[in-house]
């Protein structure tokens, strides 16, 4: 069995090294244009000319969980393309969220700035009430972050494509819901996968449906915001403040608005890394499993786009 490695800006070596421990017996080689055709790719963000040199992959697997840029390239027909459905990545982003949500919440960044001018102040604690939460996007990651703040007693809202149950959380699902899930929310978390139905819904509109003094995390993609719209709400006043750690353009250019807003905070895409170890094992069991024929999971949709 051959696996071709091509990952942009990304160290080969390690991963080259990990898979070749996990998959005793497999050639494992970093591809270079012109290389034998593979089996198997684990990729991020390959050029066309690889997929086009590789037309007779089984299987591609991802090495992160987003996979838009992936799918809009021209995948061999034949190949399962494959996402990481965790490894490792639900708990930072849960850590992410959570932290966010709590230092809105408890108005943490007002205490932070009166100790900083040396003043001692008091803020009256706010009923958790007052603060639901919704989830937009109740995949492996939305479920993990809805739990954790479920965990810590806000009331939780989750809205999805399709319905989902998941314990402690209020769920909505479709076009019909997607109004009724926003309005009954103040701190809007966003993890839907990018297609080409989700771009931009963060928008005036959506956001305008938010309770006043809402917050918007965005930990999913930055082509779901409309940047001018955000920051139109923001400046009204209907929206207290926003976390973004993903941008439409990344490193987020010199001089964008966003850097120095005082009710935005700017996270260098970094609430869930991928960890290479528990990814590899992870890609590891699935390519052993599909020589096999049997099922796995993380199998992307090509029409869907996740």
């Amino acid at each position: 069995m051959r696996i071709t490695v091509c990952c942009t800006d990304t160290k080969v070596p390690p991963w080259l090294e990990g898979l070749r421990a996990a998959i005793p017996g497999a050639e494992v080689e970093e591809w270079r244009p012109g290389a034998p055709q593979a089996d198997h790719a684990v990729v991020w963000a390959p050029p066309q000319q690889f997929l086009d040199e590789q037309p007779r992959l089984k299987g591609i697997f991802n090495i992160g969980a987003g996979v838009d840029a992936l799918v809009k390239l021209r995948l061999p027909p034949q190949a399962v393309v494959v996402r990481l459905d965790d490894a490792g990545m639900s708990v930072q982003m849960a850590e992410f969220v959570c932290h966010y949500a709590i230092r809105f919440f408890r108005e943490l960044d007002g205490y932070e700035a009166d100790t900083a001018a040396g003043k001692w102040s008091f803020r009256r604690p706010r009923p958790r009430a007052d603060f639901p939460v919704g989830v937009m996007g109740l995949g492996v990651l939305g479920q993990r972050v809805a739990q954790a703040l479920a965990a810590f007693e806000f009331p939780v809202r989750g809205w999805s494509r399709g319905a989902k149950e998941v314990a402690g959380v209020e769920c909505f699902a479709g076009t019909e819901q997607f109004d009724a899930f926003l309005s009954g929310t103040r701190i809007l978390v966003n993890l839907l996968p990018l297609t080409a139905d989700t771009e931009g819904i963060l928008e005036r509109r959506t956001l305008s449906r938010l309770q006043p003094g809402g917050f918007l995390i965005n930990v999913a993609r930055g082509a779901h915001l409309v940047d001018a719209d955000l920051l139109a709400l923001l400046d009204s006043g209907h929206l207290a403040g926003a976390v973004l750690d993903v941008f439409r353009e990344e490193p987020l250019p010199a001089g964008h608005p966003f850097w120095s807003h005082p009710k935005v905070v700017v996270t260098p895409h970094t609430s869930a890394r991928t960890l290479r170890d528990e990814s590899i094992a992870q890609i590891a069991r699935k390519i052993r499993a599909l020589e096999e024929g049997k099922p796995i999971a993380g199998v992307v949709d090509r029409h869907k786009g996740y």
